[in-house]
């Protein structure tokens, strides 16, 4: 069985690709989001995510928070672009046109637009089991935007804001840890209405070399990042002391839980970028600045080391056994 990103290696990779690039586009399947070529110095960034009830959320999950959050992992693709949102489309799949769930998803829907300044642009709604399709449209400055596949021999690993809070909000809601945790609301709240990092991928243009943000867990996106970025073998060094465990901790999660939630937990949205050393300074004053912690994590290096290598508090080196989540894992 093949795994996700076989699968569209596979069946979906374009077969012009061989082909000239049309000049009206830059970039195509691979990344956070497509890039097409405007006429007036800017750039159009494409992105498209799917919701499935039982997969993506759960039956009875809070409408309102599923329509803000089916907006917001899609702007997340474009913060990872650096890209400003503008518009967006939305195809729904409902089993039945129930009133007051379409008010309450609505009334999340355009919190978050507003909130982050996208306007729906249209799109469809049909019958049948619960999906939601989102198509978010964005724009940056041409040869601007963020792309994977910048990692480089020597650049630092950054990481924002708080990743794995929310495997442990899906903890608490499926009983394995107790709503009575010090921490247990805000996991919930950052799972159920995670808050796309626009501003943070627009003021990294021209400073981060590569990005992406955090949907499938930590290290199994910072592996893809590393993937494109080849060749030539780079390999991730993660440095286990300063990964940000403490808040977790402290919020009452077991400390292997909150380990392997922060490193392979997903649905995050955090964003994930490499940056060059001499770039240290600009990225601390500018965490403070939007007043939301970046951690720096660890480094790339160029080696035949595996992709990834974590480097435990005693200096021993160790390979993680979990990357994250796989829709097709074999």
């Amino acid at each position: 069985m093949m795994n996700e990103f076989a699968l569209i290696e596979h069946f979906f990779a374009d077969p012009a690709a061989h082909e000239p690039t049309p000049p009206w586009l830059r970039l195509g399947i691979g990344d956070d989001a497509a890039l097409l070529v405007e006429e007036n110095g800017w750039e159009t960034a494409i992105t498209c995510d799917t919701l499935v009830e039982g997969r993506h959320f759960l039956a009875g999950t809070d409408p309102e928070a599923l329509g803000w959050k089916a907006l917001a992992v899609n702007l997340s693709d474009l913060a990872a672009m650096g890209a400003v949102p503008t518009g967006f489309l939305l195809a729904l799949t409902l089993p039945e046109a129930d009133e007051a769930w379409l008010t309450a998803f609505a009334r999340g829907l355009f919190a978050c637009a507003r909130r982050h300044g996208a306007r729906l642009v249209g799109g469809d709604t049909t019958r049948g089991p619960r999906a939601i399709t989102i198509t978010a449209l964005g724009r940056v400055p041409a040869g601007e935007a963020i792309l994977r596949s910048g990692a480089r021999e020597g650049d630092d690993v950054w990481v924002s804001g708080q990743p794995g809070r929310a495997a442990l909000g899906l903890a608490v809601r499926f009983g394995e840890l107790s709503p009575n945790l010090p921490g247990a609301g805000e996991w919930r709240a950052a799972l159920d209405r995670p808050e796309p990092r626009l501003a943070l991928g627009r003021r990294l243009r021209r400073l981060a070399h590569a990005m992406l943000d955090v949907s499938d867990g930590l290290l199994g996106d910072l592996r893809h990042l590393l993937e494109r970025s080849a060749p030539p073998l780079l390999t991730a060094e993660i440095e286990v002391a300063r990964l940000p465990l403490a808040p977790l901790i402290a919020g009452g999660a077991p400390p292997e839980r909150a380990r392997t939630a922060l490193l392979a937990g997903g649905d995050d949205y955090e964003l994930l970028f490499t940056a060059a050393p001499g770039s240290r300074d600009r990225i601390i004053l500018l965490g403070r600045e939007l007043d939301l912690p970046l951690s720096r994590i660890g480094r790339i290096v160029s080696t035949e080391q595996p992709p990834i290598v974590l480097i435990e508090p005693d200096e021993r080196r160790t390979l993680p056994e979990v990357l994250g989540y796989d829709h097709f894992r074999p």
